[in-house]
């Protein structure tokens, strides 16, 4: 290699970690936490709340995994239904109602977030869909088809929505690990391999087939003039591992990423969050890092140092700020922190462990930031939703 084709390398490298952070201790943020804050009606039961956002008005969402979960087998599927809530409650913490009860595609909750315009939007895990409910709480908008649990199609060259033969289970079944994966050979439950999508051949592993076919969905955010931005692909093993954007009302407009290590490629994608410039932050969780990209996929810099990025969220305003949780894995308590950091990726500070008790963690899934210093964190293991106060 001549020397010059080493300097050119050694620029590019320095060119990629243009705003990569990494600090050995991160200064300790004081913060009061309330684990009481919502209050259900006592014939209703949060489970693991997936997904927390505010509105304008400061009412609470939460969409959870709760309730009774069934299927339904008919002449050629089997449809699963029901086994995740999304409630509201007031600025206090008192309920006010459940919104699309017994929705077709409220299977296995991931997020939930909440627009500019107090739109209401949940990313369903078990559904592959992403659903748009206005302020009303009447659905306005889904992406992505839930895909079949009984395959009745044959596999498509390159990757199809059906796997096998008669009989082969799908993408539908409820995920059964601890942050709602499939097992680790890509296998629904019983089943053979899963596909792809069902609109031609499959790009590269993870690239996904174009267009609205998801395979475990895991957040959605919008640029300014409305686009919506899909994180499509919350496994590390299987699935897809890209991001796609559509317009406003839906349609396609393009999508970037695959399965892998290297810049602008993905390995568990667990929260997307834009700024006020438009540039779109990742949470690439099996690459312990934030990736970030401008609004057409072009790699712009990463955040590293900050354990693995299991949900972040950005605050309003002239002066932003994004939160990340280092969120502790369900068989262990370590970790369990949450970094402050400013949008260039330095460091401000962290607060929290992984733990049972209150101001403790347990599986952080979801962070809503809609003020600086007063967050809500949604956690699986601990069933609850933590109001936190940043001390400044």
């Amino acid at each position: 290699m001549t020397r010059s084709a080493r300097v050119l390398i050694a620029l590019a490298a320095l060119a990629w970690c243009a705003t990569l952070v990494a600090q050995t201790k991160a200064p300790e943020i004081a913060y009061d936490a309330n684990a009481d804050l919502l209050k259900l009606p006592d014939n209703i039961h949060l489970g693991e709340a997936a997904g927390v956002a505010t509105n304008s008005k400061g009412h609470i969402f939460v969409y959870t995994r709760t309730g009774s979960a069934g299927a339904t087998v008919g002449s050629s599927r089997t449809f699963y239904r029901a086994g995740s809530r999304l409630f509201e409650f007031d600025q206090t913490g008192k309920f006010v109602r459940e919104i699309g009860q017994g929705l077709y595609g409220l299977n296995f909750a991931q997020a939930a977030r909440v627009d500019a315009q107090d739109n209401i939007w949940v990313v369903d895990q078990g559904s592959s869909n992403v659903i748009k409910f206005d302020a009303e709480g009447h659905m306005q908008l889904v992406l992505s088809r839930k895909p079949e649990a009984i395959s009745v199609r044959p596999l498509a060259p390159g990757g199809g929505r059906g796997a096998g033969g008669p009989g082969a289970q799908g993408r539908g079944a409820p995920p059964p690990d601890g942050r709602g994966g499939p097992p680790p050979d890509g296998r629904a439950a019983g089943g053979p391999p899963l596909g792809g999508g069902g609109r031609g051949p499959a790009g590269p592993p993870g690239a996904g087939i174009p267009g609205d076919s998801f395979n475990r969905t895991a957040d959605v955010a919008w640029d300014h003039a409305g686009n919506i931005y899909v994180a499509d692909g919350a496994s590390q093993t299987t699935g897809n591992a890209r991001i796609a954007k559509f317009d406003k009302d839906g349609h396609f407009i393009k999508s970037w990423g695959q399965r892998g290590s290297e810049p602008g490629q993905f390995n568990g994608i667990h929260g997307i969050v834009i700024d006020a410039k438009d540039f779109v932050y990742v949470a690439d969780a099996g690459n312990q890092r934030i990736q970030v990209f401008d609004t057409d996929g072009n790699v712009k810099s990463q955040i590293t140092g900050i354990g693995a990025p299991s949900a972040i969220c950005i605050t309003p305003g002239v002066h932003q700020y994004i939160y990340s949780s280092n969120s502790n894995d369900p068989e262990t308590l370590d970790n369990g922190e949450i970094y402050k950091l400013e949008v260039d990726g330095k460091i401000i500070g962290r607060f929290g462990r992984a733990g049972k008790l209150p101001k403790e963690f347990g599986v952080v899934n979801s962070i809503d930031c809609r003020s600086e210093n007063e967050l809500l964190v949604g956690e699986l293991t601990n069933w609850r939703v933590q109001k936190i106060t940043l001390k400044k």
